[in-house]
């Protein structure tokens, strides 16, 4: 059995406003607030309940700037400093384009995270509008290094954000010793601006160039965090759908062959819940157009919706649970045979921690777990 323990910081609800208010009379206007709010989505406010308005707004704002920032900052960050170039103002972009060309590696060796961006109060508002919680089901050793692969991508990986680039949500009391890294497009690196963003959350590249530093130069109690799935898991991504790309993913386990990291499963139950989106049917115009996109861009063009105002996503629970060690052995050149060994392995521990906590995080026990 495993042994569960939820990180208490998850349970946080700052600013709460229950005194003087009876539960029965938030209850009672929830449906009259629903109409105002342009919502008749009595879940959705469900989860203002004991928290004052004030503190609802604050979260609302936290998780809007974050939609819109993983919607839209970089492409604003790179159109802003070209326009900046046909300005008065040229000489900042031109040497700020010097300090990137100089600063071009960064990325790929290990980056430049701070506390501060990190612990920004904003963050601790973004878990609480879900909330999003950290679940630990084992003891990780801070004299290891691991790679954990992070299950569904959903449409924008709230749970893996909150959980792993973020230091609100209590990962470091949970895991002493194990530093995360989460892993994302390597061409995002490459937005000026938005780069030095993203670097100071300490997120780095989802390259093998980035990753072989990371797991060889920089010591033991690394946990590099990837989202196996990518972009192409983002389009299958629907309300009470569990199925996860990874039967033909295995450059992960590759890489922890290499480098002996233990390999860690980890879902977030209700990532999925959180936008609608139109799932287009395989083999559809549609959806050939999609994977050309993303075979182009390296993103997918998903057809969603959100809740309030077409953007924030549903207040529904996202549990993160992280699940037990996979021990690895170090292997400078893994054979084929190897690699599909402890791929199996994986899948076979995957499947496990998701029937496990299925129940307990909002699914009924006939929910199934399907590779493609």
């Amino acid at each position: 059995m495993f042994k569960q323990r939820v990180t208490e910081t998850a349970f946080t609800h700052a600013d709460a406003d229950s005194e003087g208010e009876e539960e029965d009379s938030f209850a009672t206007g929830i449906t009259k607030i629903g109409h105002l709010m342009g919502t008749d989505n009595v879940t959705e406010l469900k989860g203002k309940e004991n928290k004052s308005q004030w503190k609802a707004f604050i979260e609302d704002i936290s998780v809007l700037q974050w939609v819109l920032s993983f919607l839209f900052l970089g492409t604003a960050c790179l159109l802003f400093m070209i326009y900046l170039m046909f300005t008065s103002l040229w000489l900042i972009p031109t040497l700020y384009f010097f300090w990137q060309i100089y600063d071009w590696h960064t990325p790929e060796r290990g980056g430049r995270r701070t506390k501060f961006v990190r612990n920004w109060e904003v963050w601790k508002h973004y878990r609480d509008y879900f909330p999003v919680k950290l679940v630990k089901t084992a003891e990780l050793n801070p004299n290891k290094n691991y790679i954990m692969g992070c299950h569904p991508h959903g449409i924008m990986c709230v749970g893996a954000f909150s959980c792993f680039s973020t230091d609100r949500n209590g990962f470091k009391e949970t895991f002493p010793g194990i530093r995360p890294t989460l892993a994302i497009l390597a061409g995002l690196f490459r937005l000026p601006l938005f780069r030095e963003y993203i670097l100071s959350a300490g997120l780095l590249p989802v390259s093998k160039e980035s990753l072989d530093y990371l797991l060889s130069r920089t010591g033991v109690g690394n946990a590099v965090i990837i989202i196996i799935g990518g972009a192409e898991e983002s389009l299958t991504s629907s309300s009470g759908v569990n199925t996860v790309v990874m039967k033909h993913r295995k450059g992960f386990v590759r890489l922890a062959l290499e480098h002996g990291a233990d390999l860690v499963p980890v879902y977030s139950f209700g990532e999925n819940e959180l936008f609608p989106q139109v799932v287009l049917s395989e083999g559809s115009m549609g959806r050939r157009l999609q994977a050309l996109f993303k075979q182009i861009m390296g993103f997918a063009p998903c057809l969603f919706t959100g809740g309030r105002w077409l953007l924030l996503p549903y207040r529904r629970p996202v549990t993160t649970v992280v699940g037990s060690p996979i021990t690895v052995p170090q292997v400078d050149s893994p054979s084929q045979e190897q690699v599909d060994h402890y791929h199996s392995l994986y899948m076979k521990a995957l499947t496990e921690l998701f029937h496990q906590h299925k129940t307990n995080y909002g699914l009924a026990d006939t929910h199934k777990l399907r590779f493609i």
